[in-house]
Parts: structure tokens; C-alpha cells; sequence
């Protein structure tokens, strides 16, 4: 504890440090915390597999190819999504089907990648964890894809 002086010359104490800023986010911001963390686990456990964070998104590499993407209001669209590499055409009848759980992003998704919202609960992470592994077989080199 610190003192200061007061106008009646009284000792006042108070506390040196503050708490956090963290410790006064948001449920919100906890869910993305918490999200991205087992999106991490997920993605961290393939081989060779790298992330690297940029404000609020994360982008998952293997060799330097992208296999996923973790969007957090991506461009202003208020969607947390994972985004991985499909099949041909597989984004569009995913987006098409289920509207409420697939999307196909702004950019990426002409180029056979989808959306999978991660704001909607329950989030199935066998089915999130499907599509990552998916997505990095898609990209990965053959002995590394062999792998998993």
C-alpha cells in the first residue's frame, strides 16, 4: 500500500497496483478467448502446424500454406468463425444447406474456403476439429497429411 498526505494532514492509503484490464472484459470477450484457445489446441497438435496472431484473428500455417483461419468480426460482419479449405463446391452447398452455421467469407471464400461460426452454441468441436484436419490434408505435404 502507498500513502498520501490529505488536506487535514491525515495518512490516506491506497493500493500501489490496480487490477488488470482483463479482469473486467466482457462474457463475450471471455467466449473468444476461450474459443480461440481450443481452436489453438485443435490446430497446434497437426504437425508442423503454426499460428500466428493479428489483433483479433489467427491464422494457421503448415509449411507456410494457410489451412485455417480464426475471423473475429472480420471487416465489420460480427461473425467469430474458423475458416478452412473444402472440397470443390463442398463451401457452396455447405453455405446454401445450412445458412446459420456456414458462411463463405469475404475473399477467401470464391476460392473453395467456408466459414464455420464459432458464435452459435453449442459449437460441435468433433465437427470443428473434422474440418480443420480436412483443411490441413488439403495443404499439408503428403508425408506430413500422412500423418494425421
Amino acid at each position: 500500500m502507498g500513502e498520501r498526505g490529505t488536506a487535514s494532514g491525515e495518512r490516506e492509503t491506497f493500493p500501489l497496483f490496480r487490477a488488470p484490464l482483463a479482469a473486467t472484459r466482457s462474457p463475450c470477450e471471455v467466449m473468444k478467448t476461450r474459443t480461440l484457445q481450443h481452436l489453438d489446441a485443435i490446430c497446434l497438435a497437426l504437425p508442423e502446424a503454426t499460428v500466428e496472431y493479428s489483433g483479433s484473428h489467427a491464422t494457421f500455417r503448415v509449411r507456410k500454406k494457410v489451412f485455417a483461419y480464426f475471423l473475429d468480426n472480420h471487416h465489420g460482419d460480427g461473425i467469430v468463425s474458423v475458416c478452412t479449405k473444402t472440397r470443390l463446391g463442398e463451401n457452396l452447398d455447405l453455405s446454401r444447406e445450412q445458412p446459420a452455421k456456414f458462411y463463405l467469407p469475404a475473399y477467401i471464400g470464391p476460392r473453395g474456403w467456408v466459414g464455420l461460426r464459432l458464435d452459435r452454441p453449442p459449437v460441435d468441436w468433433g465437427e470443428v476439429t473434422e474440418f480443420v484436419r480436412s483443411s490441413y490434408r488439403a495443404v499439408a505435404p503428403k508425408m506430413l497429411a500422412a500423418e494425421i
